[in-house]
């Protein structure tokens, strides 16, 4: 039975008669009926379409969004089998092509990019100098030797230079992938190391929280030990600092000056031809190297984004994200609707929280997206932004990175943004986007993700492959989703790839979230299916005690993970206190009775320990698994290169020990 009931669940937004009719979601459910679809009474029913007609649904968004391509596809579809499935077969196309297609006529004087960060001012181009920097900086690289299938790789600020290198880089048919300037060294080899990239685009250093970062050293390192190299060239993100050193090196305006006056080749690739490479968090190892298609990427983004997220040419689309998280993949993709692309680059609480509120106030952002950790944030420092700023702009705030409170919806509708549609999305970087999401056809409902998103086959499975027709589940994909990666780097048989989704269930993607449907179609995430707790043999979420902690004033932050001992597995739970606060007895009690009253006795933990930090991955996840490996003993080691704050791990392992929570010897 869920925590979250269907009382507890009321419409906190609904779609008015506008966004019905007048959203690109709206539009494109009459434009299918106008050809004979449906008529289809509501999301539910045209989603249900989407995945009865798998092809023939695909098929139309690719013709309602506009895209592009050199040569027609023969079919749709052509193999089914998962791993395997073959979209788009005989097509040839181009996604830079797609990305600037509006970047002609009229929209060719429309902002492209607006770029903030802490280190320089704001930074201002047009759709038509977004295009004329590109064919620059492609004609350059192709001066240097590179060619289509090398592989471009960015240590690069979510801002303009990012953006332009990436589309550059698939305008000539060669692969992207990025790492942020933050990164060790090592982390940056642990991905890049693998993939051989031909050119390196990377910045002098970095501004975060008011202090800067000169990294010309520690790149200057890197470049010597990527021996493929045949160009680097050097951004100053850092005004007045040294470039890079080496002889590879260029300067970001000589290199576009050297290719100045060229335009982009839009050089047309094969529909699973690689777009992008991105990786998997990497904390018990190496990275694994994810192969993204260009086709498939490029359908879903426009699926997304234009349906889904209801973003247009007249849209300005804010996402706060960095280089080594898909997120900024997917804002990216925002340029093809037209949309203006605000990035923002340093610390979302440099120099206080009210920042990121302001820039969106100040650009007149319709399109909001963060993390729910930053809302929750919002939400404990009594933040009022309705109250300050004028919203009036914002139709849509997205919020992924970890399942979002119910009372940061609340927060949202009062004190945030009270008319947006608030947009929980989850996916992940193996699909680069999301199974599960927002849409303007439905009502949000507070503490839950609206719907699946349309053409995903997504279920709750239990143990043994059987749908759950309530309750929670393992989430999973029936049927073949377009951005579902073409391969892992050096994987030849595929066999790493198959053991990461396929091995659970034959034929159907695992994909690691404990997760509930409700009877509404809405969705509920409990948090990753490999952390869930089995007390007494009863499988519950760490995010149904993270729900009840993190709502407390006097917690700053927690992680739960489970210990095993005598057969059974005890409930740890690990708390920061807030600013002034300890872990004391009356708070102690006030946790568990919280937990007890909000989730059940099951879900009280045996053990709760005061910590000075939580470790989270450098994209902003908890690092759960490598708590849970350490309280229980494993041999295992951990990346350290792959954790933002490595220190809270030894900080956790001696406050354990003091707790005789530890395993002999260890």
């Amino acid at each position: 039975m869920s925590i979250i009931k269907q009382e507890e669940s009321p419409i906190v937004w609904s779609p008015s008669e506008e966004v019905l009719t007048g959203s690109r979601m709206g539009g494109f459910k009459a434009w299918l009926e106008s050809q004979g679809y449906g008529p289809f009474a509501d999301y539910h029913a045209l989603h249900q379409w989407s995945v009865d007609d798998l092809e023939t649904f695909w098929g139309k968004v690719w013709d309602y969004c506009g895209l592009v391509c050199d040569t027609p596809a023969s079919e749709v579809l052509g193999k089914r089998q998962m791993p395997g499935a073959e979209w788009f077969p005989g097509m040839k196309l181009n996604f830079a092509a797609n990305l600037l297609r509006l970047a002609e006529g009229e929209h060719a004087s429309q902002e492209a990019v607006v770029a903030y960060c802490e280190t320089r001012p704001v930074l201002r181009r047009t759709y038509g100098e977004l295009k004329a920097d590109v064919g620059a900086l492609e004609a350059f690289l192709r001066s240097k030797g590179i060619d289509k299938g090398d592989r471009i790789a960015g240590v690069v600020t979510n801002g303009y230079e990012a953006l332009a290198g990436m589309l550059a880089a698939t305008s000539l048919g060669a692969i992207w992938s990025s790492a942020s300037p933050d990164f060790g060294v090592g982390a940056i080899l642990d991905r890049f190391g693998q993939i051989e990239p031909a050119a390196l685009i990377v910045v002098n250093g970095y501004g975060y929280g008011g202090k800067t970062f000169a990294r010309q050293q520690d790149f200057a390192e890197l470049i010597a030990e990527l021996p493929a190299l045949k160009c680097v060239i050097s951004v100053e993100q850092l005004p007045g600092e040294a470039a890079v050193p080496g002889e590879l090196v260029t300067t970001w305006d000589e290199a576009l000056a050297a290719g100045s006056g060229q335009a982009p080749s839009f050089t047309p690739v094969d529909p699973d031809h690689p777009v992008y490479i991105l990786y998997s968090s990497g904390t018990t190892g190496k990275p694994k190297c994810i192969v993204h298609g260009t086709a498939g990427l490029l359908v879903n983004h426009a699926k997304e984004l234009i349906l889904h997220g209801d973003t247009g040419s007249r849209d300005r689309f804010l996402y706060f994200t960095t280089c080594g998280w898909m997120m900024w993949n997917w804002q990216a993709s925002a340029l093809l609707t037209g949309a203006a692309v605000i990035t923002v680059d340093g610390s979302p609480g440099y120099p206080d929280l009210g920042y990121l509120w302001n820039t969106v106030a100040e650009e007149r952002v319709t399109h909001f997206g963060t993390s729910a950790k930053f809302i929750a944030g919002c939400r404990k420092a009594g933040m009022a932004p309705a109250e300050t700023l004028d919203l009036s702009p914002l139709r849509i705030i997205f919020s992924t990175g970890s399942p979002l409170l119910p009372e940061d919806y609340d927060w949202i509708y009062n004190q945030g943004a009270p008319d947006v549609l608030l947009g929980s999305i989850a996916g992940g970087t193996d699909i680069c986007g999301c199974f599960v999401g927002s849409t303007p056809l439905l009502p949000v409902r507070r503490g839950e993700i609206q719907c699946r998103l349309l053409g995903v086959d997504a279920v709750a499975y239990d143990d043994d492959g059987r749908p759950v027709d309530k309750g929670r589940g393992e989430l999973v994909c029936r049927q073949p989703l377009p951005s579902m990666p073409v391969a892992f780097w050096d994987d030849p048989n595929g066999e790493r790839y198959h053991a990461a989704y396929f091995d659970t269930f034959p034929g159907v993607w695992a994909h690691g979230d404990f997760i509930e449907f409700t009877e509404h179609g809405g969705a509920i995430i409990y948090g990753r299916s490999d952390a869930t707790l089995n007390p007494g043999g009863v499988r519950i979420g760490t995010a149904e005690i993270y729900r009840q902690v993190e709502t407390e004033a006097a917690i700053k932050d927690s992680l739960v993970v489970g210990r095993q001992i005598d057969g059974d597995v005890e409930v740890v739970l690990l708390v920061v206190p807030a600013d002034n606060q300890e872990l004391t007895d009356d708070l102690l009690k006030q946790l568990r009775t919280r937990i007890r009253q909000g989730a059940s006795p099951r879900h009280v933990p045996r053990h709760i320990v005061q910590v000075p930090d939580i470790p989270y991955t450098r994209s902003g996840k908890k690092v759960e698994l490598a708590v849970a490996r350490l309280i229980n003993g494993s041999t295992k080691a951990d990346n350290r290169d792959a954790l933002g704050n490595p220190e809270a791990l030894d900080q956790i392992r001696e406050r354990l020990a003091e707790e005789n929570l530890m395993p002999a010897g260890h």
